[in-house]
C-alpha cells in the first residue's frame, strides 16, 4: 500500500496502533489496535456520529486486545494479514467513492466487513447505514 495515499489523520491512527501493539508486546498490528481511538481523534468523532457507544467499544476492545498473543523481548511489529486486508478494503471503498486518499472514515466502513472487529462495533451500536 502506498502510504502517501493515507490521510494525515489515518497515518497518525496507524502510528498509534503500532505504539499500542509495541506497548502490549503484540507481534502484529491487528484491526483491534486500529480501532482504539484517542480522545479528540477523527475516528472517535466519526464513531460517535455513527451512534457508537464509544465507552462500551473501548471496554470491548480492551478485552479483545488482552486475548491477543504476546511475544516478550522483541520490538518487531508487523502489519497482520487481517489489517492488510482491512487497508486494501478501505482503499477500494475510497476508489469507489472517487476519493484520491484513504481516510479514517473509509477504514471505519471497511471495519464493518472485518471479522476481528465487526462484532465489537455492532455490539457498541455501530451499523452500516
Amino acid at each position: 500500500m502506498r502510504t502517501d495515499k493515507l490521510t494525515h489523520s489515518l497515518q497518525a491512527a496507524l502510528g498509534d496502533a503500532q505504539s499500542l501493539a509495541v506497548g502490549r508486546d503484540h507481534p502484529f498490528i491487528e484491526p483491534q489496535h486500529a480501532m482504539v481511538a484517542p480522545a479528540g481523534s477523527a475516528a472517535r468523532s466519526l464513531l460517535r456520529a455513527a451512534g457508537a457507544r464509544v465507552d462500551q467499544l473501548e471496554t470491548l476492545l480492551s478485552v479483545a486486545l488482552d486475548t491477543l498473543p504476546t511475544v516478550a523481548g522483541s520490538e518487531d511489529v508487523h502489519i497482520s494479514p487481517e489489517t492488510q486486508r482491512l487497508l486494501n478494503r478501505a482503499d477500494k471503498l475510497s476508489q469507489q467513492a472517487g476519493d484520491s486518499f484513504i481516510s479514517t472514515d473509509s477504514v471505519l466502513m471497511a471495519m464493518l466487513d472485518t471479522r476481528a472487529v465487526a462484532a465489537l462495533m455492532t455490539e457498541a451500536g455501530v451499523t452500516q447505514a
